[in-house]
């Protein structure tokens, strides 16, 4: 059973009235998009996924719900296009960026380390790249870099050689196998704290999705086109992921240096947008849902 994280806290701040036009950017099954469909019966809600297992379990869901709404079958990277070509301008963007149960849950998705399956962890399943090609193609600095960057592993190396070596002997197939190789290639103390598959599988799905350079592209392209007094939610659940959302949020919502002593701000140098909350989840969450641990909710808001 899927739970979605920070859901009273995000159904909140997007200050929904019964005419609100939305945009779910992570439709996944529907946590959020039901909710938000529920209060908003003379709205519209435009919601994306490239998942077809997941669309297919959403359309279900909000179908008892109403008729007014659309699931845009494509990433969302193409946000700002897709919804140019549906309306001008929307109250409400909510991303959520965290992998659904349900995709965790199914073994032959290969997300877990937990479960036995093939390798290959892509969220659009007609896309090439693989977990497959990243782990048995890569080159050992390849996978040193993005073991460093999208996981913050410290034992990036020992793991990326630990790799090259049993694939010389043999290519690796499965989830388990990986994780077998990883834990064999970090101390036994290092072990004990939590599996060190974590972040080696979490750096693998970043790269084979392409999820950050994916989110950013959308996240610029949701200031574009959100209302004034409309307002864009992000959950992140990767200090990565928070660090680009954080950036673009103080880039828009704060004055240049050079004008901040100014007596008097001229009204095209004004930030458009304004910084409304950052929330973690609280210690019941957390205890009730353990994906929610590292979880974290930005707000922001088109002033003008």
């Amino acid at each position: 059973m899927h739970e979605s994280v920070l859901l009273t806290e995000s159904i909140k701040y997007l200050n929904l009235n019964k005419k609100s036009i939305i945009v779910d950017c992570t439709l996944g099954y529907a946590g959020h998009s039901s909710n938000i469909l529920k209060q908003i019966k003379e709205g519209y809600l435009y919601a994306f996924d490239q998942d077809q297992e997941a669309i297919k379990e959403a359309d279900k869901k909000l179908k008892q719900i109403g008729t007014n709404y659309e699931i845009i079958n494509t990433n969302f990277v193409n946000l700002k296009e897709e919804i140019k070509k549906r309306t001008d301008k929307v109250d409400g963007i909510l991303f959520d960026l965290g992998v659904s149960s349900p995709q965790l849950d199914e073994d032959y998705r290969g997300f877990s380390f937990h479960k036995e399956a093939k390798l290959d962890m892509r969220m659009n399943q007609n896309q090439k790249l693989n977990a497959y090609d990243v782990v048995n193609n890569y080159s050992q600095e390849e996978l040193i870099k993005i073991f460093k960057i999208y996981g913050e592993e410290k034992y990036a190396n020992s793991i990326a050689k630990g790799i090259i070596k049993e694939r010389n002997i043999k290519q690796i197939e499965t989830t388990l196998e990986l994780a077998e190789i990883i834990k064999e290639n970090v101390p036994e103390k290092y072990r004990r704290k939590s599996h060190p598959a974590r972040k080696i599988f979490q750096a693998i799905r970043i790269e084979v999705n392409d999820e950050l350079n994916v989110f950013e592209k959308a996240l610029k392209g949701a200031l574009d086109i959100i209302k004034p007094g409309g307002r864009i939610c992000v959950i992140t659940f990767h200090s990565l992921e928070d660090k680009i959302c954080k950036n673009i949020f103080n880039e828009v919502s704060k004055l240049p240096k050079e004008l901040q002593n100014l007596p008097v701000i001229p009204d095209e140098y004004k930030p458009k947008f304004k910084i409304i909350a950052n929330i973690t989840p609280t210690k019941e969450e957390i205890e009730k849902n353990n994906r929610s641990r590292s979880a974290r909710l930005r707000v922001i808001e088109r002033e003008m």
